[in-house]
């Protein structure tokens, strides 16, 4: 299915489009600040000294790329790129101390003053074989390096002296219409290097720039080329998109453009998956996932936006009607969604810690329903875990999205202020040494038994260790 670079999402019900309606009228949090003049950071300014080195023995020195076009938006660049006509054996006579990090392809890794950064000569790349890197490159003129570069926005070059722009390819016209267009033909750009279909994505994501449509063309057309990134990459652009705060739209991308197919193709059955409108009045399951990844506050950490992608991830294959009181059902959903979430994050190389907060997470969303019913122990010990905060905005935009219930929510903000004062949980009043002098011997019910004055102890029954250590001799002399 194809659809154009403004479409938001999938054909909708009408209830839908209005949600959606209200969504886009909100204002943006991702629209950068007017241009401005942006004071000398520390970085800038051992940005500057370094391109200085190179011009003060004669050769020309440019910023380029991404520093340029933050600078232009009014925003702090994170890092600066120097493009030059010096040689890789030249930047290194200057900087001895430098690493010749992909000296094949002229560029130079430098440190001033603590900071990084790559010098790059100015150069024309040959053939792409492997669709990502250039098979040989020679050494040219700034115009030629600019026209070898993804987008025109970030074809821009600054001269660090006088803080003029050169642009060799129409770039400042592109940005300020918010354009994100590729240079020269599209399907050439990506042809010669895949990776640059996600960030094509994640630019227009990140940036909130339209993407032109003959460059929106080549996407689609070329999604199957992903399959020659490496997984790493893929994962780590995919999760650039996630965490940014126009994360929703870059979601919308990814899924219509068909690179999605290449990353989590799962999403797709999502599409069209009905769920029951007494609970999900917003429509289908991934609209409410589009629309949950919309709500989530500003940076969130990988784990959330990851376990809000895959909360619902297995209703397609949970999914069942049942006809004795006209309801559709997902019956563990929760369960399934933990082990296709495993499966896909294991697919794609994220690290096991992020694996394990996600896989719980979506484990456990669904146990909100039952904390208003569970006794003090357990609601401190749900409290106490290590993705509680996460799992509460997981929570809240759940529910937001879809029935607009927020009591659990409210009743678990309610219990941390009474909680407040001490550890959810405190040191344990018995260990196993204690129930070893006892006279009890290592085994499986030594954790039945120090779960059983825990729980005394959470619930405000047990206080002091001699109480503890009374009622685990009550405990044996029950046994016995």
């Amino acid at each position: 299915m194809r659809f154009s670079p403004t479409q938001r999402s999938p054909p909708q019900s009408k209830s839908l489009r209005k949600i959606l309606l209200i969504l886009l009228i909100l204002p943006k949090k991702y629209q950068p600040t007017p241009p401005s003049t942006l004071p000398m950071s520390h970085l800038k300014s051992a940005a500057h000294a370094t391109a200085m080195r190179l011009i003060d023995a004669g050769h020309t020195a440019y910023f380029a790329g991404g520093c340029v076009r933050d600078t232009l938006l009014g925003m702090v660049p994170k890092d600066y790129d120097i493009a030059t006509s010096a040689t890789p054996d030249e930047v290194q006579a200057l900087f001895p101390r430098s690493n010749a990090i992909g000296a094949h392809f002229g560029v130079i890794l430098v440190k001033q003053n603590g900071h990084p950064f790559e010098i790059a000569t100015f150069r024309h790349d040959g053939s792409y074989k492997d669709g990502r890197h250039p098979e040989s490159v020679t050494f040219s003129t700034p115009e030629e390096d600019a026209r070898r570069r993804d987008f025109t926005v970030n074809g821009l070059f600054q001269d660090p002296q006088s803080g003029e722009i050169i642009d060799f390819i129409n770039g400042q016209t592109d940005l300020k219409a918010r354009l994100l267009r590729a240079i020269g033909t599209p399907a050439d750009r990506f042809q010669e290097d895949a990776l640059r279909l996600m960030r094509a994505v994640r630019f227009a994501t990140t940036l909130g720039f339209k993407i032109e449509p003959g460059t929106w063309s080549a996407v689609c057309d070329n999604a199957g080329l992903l399959e020659k990134i490496s997984t790493e990459r893929i994962r780590d652009e995919f999760t650039r998109i996630l965490v940014s705060n126009n994360r929703a739209h870059g979601f919308d991308l990814l899924t219509e453009s068909g690179l999605m197919r290449h990353i989590v193709p799962e999403v797709y059955d999502l599409i069209g998956c009905e769920q029951p409108p007494q609970w999900h009045p917003e429509g289908d399951v991934y609209t409410h996932t589009r629309i949950m990844l919309e709500m989530l506050g500003d940076d969130p950490s990988p784990e959330l936006a990851l376990s809000v992608l895959l909360h619902d991830i297995g209703k397609p294959a949970t999914f069942s009607y049942d006809e004795s009181d006209d309801r559709i059902r997902f019956n563990g959903h929760d369960r399934v969604g933990a082990e296709m979430a495993e499966t896909i994050l294991r697919r794609l190389k994220y690290s096991n810690s992020t694996i394990d907060a996600v896989c719980a997470m979506v484990a456990n969303h669904m146990n909100f329903m039952n904390v208003q019913q569970m006794r003090t122990a357990k609601v401190k010990r749900f409290m106490a875990r290590p993705t509680y905060e996460d799992e509460m905005e997981l929570h809240r935009v759940d529910c937001a999205s879809s029935n607009g219930f927020t009591d659990n929510y409210v009743y678990l903000r309610s219990k941390e202020a009474e909680f407040a004062a001490e550890p959810l949980i405190p040191p344990p009043l018995v260990t196993g040494k204690d129930l070893i002098g006892l006279g009890l011997k290592p085994g499986p019910h030594f954790k039945k038994i120090l779960d059983q004055i825990q729980t005394e102890q959470l619930e405000g029954r047990l206080n002091d260790r001699e109480s503890a250590i009374a009622h685990v001799r009550s405990l044996i002399d029950l046994e016995c």
